[in-house]
């Protein structure tokens, strides 16, 4: 009886043993794909099931979308500029049976695809294209990613350029480019603004020269305003009529002489 004890205790403990590594908890984001006998059974969860211990072995796949963040990338573009680009890639796997019995490590795959692709895009692009038409090479880049990877289940849902170094020597070329171009457009306005001013001055003066009272009237108005002012000395200008009547009073007077 003394040895029974501790024999029924023994095959208990057994006992407990196997039912608890049969028993098996996927999370809601989780799913676990069963082989058995090192044949593919299939993939379960969520939730709680229960495999056949010794003969079954179970790998979890997360289904969360991953963000990998894809180094930095030295590439020569089309147009044999250097630049160092980076970019971000988000991706969740969709077949957790083809992620583990296609490819070794999807993540590392994943990654690897990403930087080929990025180095590879880029290249065939010049820097104009790269600096202004981004979302352009993130849907390119999406596309090819996407491609490359369906067979192991994994879909890629975007890809994003982050950054885009460009050389020192470029960087000054392009910020004195951007300054010849801002000067440019505001020689553009500054001529654009004395144009119609001139065109409004003609206009006026064509007015003030058909009314013989109109640059009295101005002539009052300025001298008003001049007044307004604390200034010591007021320049009054002669206007063009009071010379000519001072001309044709002095030759009557001289017609009158003769």
């Amino acid at each position: 009886m003394a040895l029974e004890l501790p024999f029924l205790f023994g095959i208990l403990i057994i006992i407990l043993v196997i039912i608890s590594s049969s028993i098996k908890i996927v999370k809601e984001y989780e799913r676990g794909v069963i082989f058995r006998l090192g044949r593919l059974v299939g993939a379960k969860g969520p939730g709680l099931f229960f495999i056949i211990p010794i003969f079954d072995s179970m790998v979890k796949v997360d289904l969360r979308t991953v963000t990998y963040d894809v180094p930095a990338q030295e590439v020569v573009t089309r147009d044999n500029v250097t630049v160092k680009v980076n970019a971000v890639v988000y991706y969740r796997v969709v077949d957790p049976e083809r992620a583990v019995i296609q490819v070794e490590d999807f993540h590392l795959a994943t990654a690897q695809i990403a930087q080929t692709t990025l180095r590879s895009v880029i290249g065939q692009a010049e820097l104009d294209e790269l600096l202004s038409e981004r979302e352009k090479l993130n849907k390119k880049l999406q596309k090819i990613i996407d491609e490359a990877t369906d067979p192991w289940g994994i879909k890629v849902s975007a890809v994003e350029i982050k950054d885009v170094e460009l050389p020192k020597e470029m960087q000054r070329a392009m910020a004195s480019q951007a300054e010849a171009e801002r000067n440019r457009r505001a020689m553009i306005i500054q001529a654009d603004g004395e144009l119609q001013a001139s065109k409004k001055l003609a206009e006026a003066a064509d007015v003030m020269a058909k009314s013989k009272g109109a640059m009295s009237l101005r002539l009052l108005r300025t001298i008003t305003d001049a007044t307004l002012e604390n200034a010591t000395t007021v320049v009054l200008p002669i206007p063009i009529e009071l010379l000519e009547f001072f001309k044709s009073f002095t030759e009557e007077k001289k017609q009158k002489k003769e």
